[in-house]
């Protein structure tokens, strides 16, 4: 099992260097690919059509403005497609957020917020933890450890005070 991982441009790499932190620390490999829906189509289609074939279990698609790479990526696998629009330009991604989610019936990305290579990088995890255990067992302790997290950073706030806390 595999992550794929494509981008719109090399500019949008440096939001996916989130992702990639949770998937080394989950010892998930991924495979990431520089692909643009519109200066090369063929490459698009090939890649989503052959992914399966690469070991690949899920793909992460990141493009902004137009964003369609997620979309052109989805219509050429039955593989989960996650979608994650990058901000920047006049709209600051909220046209990359549009067009990823706003999807034709039968052929779904499921999206993530602006930016947000975190959440891609943990629904990249989920959608494998379905087939592996190893992940889907980190993933519970993960989530068990978020509690002890808010505790300790409200203790912190209370011991602290606001003025301090937010230094």
């Amino acid at each position: 099992m595999k992550i794929g991982v494509v981008v719109g441009s090399d500019s949008d790499l440096p939001v996916l260097e989130r992702a990639f932190v949770v998937w080394d620390q989950y010892e998930v490999p991924y495979e990431v690919d520089i692909i643009s829906a519109h200066r090369s189509p063929e490459f698009a289609t090939e890649y989503a059509a052959t992914a399966a074939e690469r070991g690949i279990s899920v793909i992460v698609a990141a493009a902004g403005l137009a964003a369609h790479l997620p979309g052109v990526i989805a219509a050429n696998t039955v593989l989960p497609v996650i979608g994650l629009p990058i901000g920047g330009g006049p709209l600051k991604g909220a046209d990359a957020l549009y067009s990823i989610v706003q999807m034709p019936p039968g052929i779904p990305v499921a999206t993530v917020g602006i930016d947000n290579a975190t959440n891609a990088a943990y629904l990249a995890l989920h959608i494998l933890a379905l087939g592996d255990e190893r992940v889907r067992r980190l993933l519970v302790e993960y989530r068990s450890s978020l509690p002890e997290k808010i505790v300790a950073k409200n203790k912190e706030l209370r011991e602290r005070g606001l003025a301090g806390f937010i230094e």
